[in-house]
């Protein structure tokens, strides 16, 4: 069910420095955005034809479902653990265009790399060097949104940046599904001693899409930051440099999050089990497709396609619909959202590899995805409004940490699933359903859990806000 809770992001509270800021003319502005849901697209359009891939890479690399499902999500993000946070740095330290610019162009050319590979580990390596190359575009796209638009206009902003999210996951299982049957009968071309497989020559032309969207932003006009007027987190006076260093990484939002434990580990807990069964299916839903009812890559398209693109435009809606109808009436609302959503979603999963056709199947697997975009925004604005304003962003960091590794992990746990419980590729429907029934009711009972701390938290915050202003 966690389907890119980044894409939910709240718009920023307006403040002092808002009004002296100077903005970037609407033209600017809206160019700037344009680039970045472009290049969130292709990102995300990118990453949809590579698991359409899937089945065909298992085929022609020999590989088992264990190996499949390490270059599925474990590959690309082991670097971006490491880069991840010194990357986001340098967004905060150096014109965000050429950061984003640098990204696009290194994503391209070592998605380039993945078409020339000649085994496993060079397509290991390749797909290591991918995580690091897209690291810096999530916190660069959003650092400039927040300075190119006034608080009032930046929620309309990440409300358009979500078509790039919803471009890139649908066309690319349409025109993934047509590229494959497009290029199924090339057979092996050699190319300065590189025996390339014909599915590898979508990969290349991936990648080279990448370098206009490079260019695009490099004509992008820089915003001037604004003063944030937070209180800023900075190590004690006479601090060792071990506690410097630990402050800088998140030591003292870490303490944050454990002295309110009650109200973060169980958000954060059902985060990391949905991340891992969603994003896991996810990538193993063509094999899966392919293997349990005989379809092609070209049929699945043609069939999910139209499905997840209705089901992600309702879904955008539903969440905020559900979110204003609770908060009359419930202070955890957002909670309850998210709980409710992760209801429908665990049904659906467990339910999608026991449907008795490709078709019924792909419809519960549409239904998740409505549920799953709809409750996104939702988690996010949970964890944004309970955590305190000085180190609001590393808060957010870590809980999209959880998003994202957890998420990588989840191709790998289904395929070592499949291969080491199972022991037989045609029954990776067991696999799917094995991990959803363990996985998703925990993140569910979860996320109901914690719809009373949080209710209590949101009550404690109201006094206190009230309190300040009576003062």
């Amino acid at each position: 069910m966690a389907i890119a809770p980044s894409m939910g992001q709240t718009a920023p509270e307006a403040d002092a420095g808002a009004h002296q800021h100077q903005w970037p003319s609407s033209p600017a502005a809206y160019y700037g955005l344009a680039v970045i849901i472009i290049a969130t697209f292709l990102s995300f359009f990118d990453a949809t034809v590579f698991g359409m891939l899937a089945e065909r890479i298992k085929i022609d690399f020999g590989l088992t479902d264990e190996q499949l499902g390490i270059l599925g999500g474990p590959a690309s993000i082991i670097f971006y653990v490491f880069v991840g946070v010194p990357l986001a740095r340098l967004v905060d330290l150096y014109p965000r265009r050429y950061i984003l610019a640098i990204s696009a162009a290194v994503t391209g050319g070592v998605t380039m790399l993945s078409g020339l590979a000649q085994n496993f580990m060079q397509f290991i390596a390749a797909r290591m060097l991918l995580g690091a190359g897209g690291a810096a575009h999530a916190p660069g796209s959003y650092s400039l949104i927040a300075d190119m638009f006034p608080p009032k206009k930046i929620p309309i902003s990440f409300a358009l940046l979500q078509f790039g999210f919803i471009g890139g996951t649908t066309l690319g299982v349409f025109f993934g599904g047509l590229l494959i049957a497009a290029t199924s009968h090339w057979g092996i071309s050699e190319v300065a001693g590189l025996r390339i497989h014909s599915w590898q020559w979508i990969l290349v032309g991936l990648g080279l899409l990448s370098f206009p969207a490079a260019l695009l932003f490099l004509f992008v006009k820089e915003p001037a930051r604004r003063v944030e007027l937070a209180e800023k987190v900075v190590a004690p006076q006479k601090a060792s440099l071990g506690r410097t260093i630990a402050t800088f990484m998140g030591f003292d939002a870490l303490k944050a999050i454990s002295a309110n434990g009650k109200v973060y580990y169980p958000l954060f807990f059902a985060l990391a089990l949905s991340a891992t069964e969603s994003q896991g299916f996810g990538f193993w839903r063509v094999p899966f497709l392919v293997r349990t009812y005989g379809m092609d890559e070209a049929q699945i398209g043609a069939v999910l396609a139209p499905m997840l693109l209705v089901a992600q435009l309702v879904g955008l809606v539903l969440g905020g619909v559900m979110v204003s109808r609770f908060a009359k009436k419930h202070k955890d609302a957002n909670v309850r959202t998210a709980a409710i959503c992760f209801t429908v979603v665990t049904v659906c999963t467990i339910s999608a590899p026991l449907m008795p056709s490709g078709e019924l199947s792909m419809a519960a697997m549409a239904i998740s995805t409505m549920f799953g975009l709809a409750g996104a925004p939702a988690q996010n604005a949970a964890v944004q409004r309970v955590a305190p304003q000085s180190m609001r962003g590393q808060v957010t960091a870590f809980y999209l940490f959880m998003f994202t590794f957890f998420g990588a992990m989840g191709s790998f746990v289904i395929g070592s699933v499949a291969q080491r419980i199972i022991g037989d590729e045609k029954l990776l429907w067991q696999a799917i359903f094995l991990t959803a029934i363990v996985l998703l009711p925990l993140a569910t009972i979860s996320m109901w859990r914690a719809c009373k701390p949080y209710r209590e938290e949101i009550e404690r915050l109201e006094a206190a806000e009230a309190a300040a202003k009576g003062g």
